[in-house]
């Protein structure tokens, strides 16, 4: 008798806690699945909005492959004004700054790589920049400026591309002993990532070792392709 008194108090208890608190309980279920709802919407939204500035983008480049730059800048100003925190803007300007140099706007394309190498949150990205920047004023004449641009980056695994292009620099200067250094660097830091020396690269080590009395490397099976 002493057990169901028990039961039936801790019945008429748990009934009572109810009729209290119940409303605070389906409340907070309420919440938990309003929040469970809200990320799965949040989550749809991000990918939706990526989706489209992919389209955007891809309408971009495919203007820029049948050589209608006005075409080409209108969707990129679409795309920059639409989605302007979407990584995709950054690939956008990247590509307009390729344009610009092959229509020898060389002033433009600094510009817009100046504002990515500045601005980019993509730190790769940013150093692919800055180095078209440093060919960019090496074209423009500008190799001390270049030096500079180099000199302001740590080039990480862009390492081959960085010391060749300041070979460039230093070519363009006149300075063939430092340009040498340079490539020969480049090629060190090209085989140790395992791609091998790129031709133009040995051909260029090619053209100034000879003068400085450096031994050129056999050509590996990259570079004999």
């Amino acid at each position: 008798m002493d057990d169901y008194l028990s039961e039936k108090e801790q019945w008429e208890s748990l009934k009572a806690w109810v009729r209290e608190n119940g409303l605070w309980v389906l409340a907070g279920v309420a919440l938990a699945a309003a929040g469970i709802s809200g990320w799965r919407w949040y989550q749809g939204h991000v990918n939706a909005t990526a989706a489209r500035a992919s389209a955007q983008y891809e309408q971009m480049m495919q203007a820029f492959a049948r050589n209608d730059t006005t075409a080409a800048f209108v969707a990129l100003g679409a795309l920059q004004r639409d989605y302007p925190g979407s990584p995709y803007v950054d690939q956008a300007k990247l590509a307009a700054a390729r344009s610009y140099v092959e229509s020898n706007q060389l002033d433009k394309a600094a510009s817009e790589l100046q504002a990515l190498a500045a601005q980019s949150r993509d730190k790769d990205l940013a150093m692919v920049a800055r180095l078209r920047l440093a060919r960019v004023q090496i074209a423009q004449k500008q190799a001390d400026q270049a030096i500079r641009t180099l000199q302001a980056m740590q080039p990480g695994a862009f390492a081959a591309r960085y010391h060749e292009v300041m070979g460039d620099a230093y070519y363009a200067k006149g300075d063939k002993a430092n340009a040498l250094k340079e490539y020969l660097t480049a090629r060190t830091a090209d085989l140790g990532s395992g791609t091998g020396a790129g031709e133009g690269l040995e051909l260029k080590i090619a053209d100034l070792a000879p003068t400085s009395n450096m031994p050129v490397a056999p050509p590996t099976a990259a570079t004999a392709k």
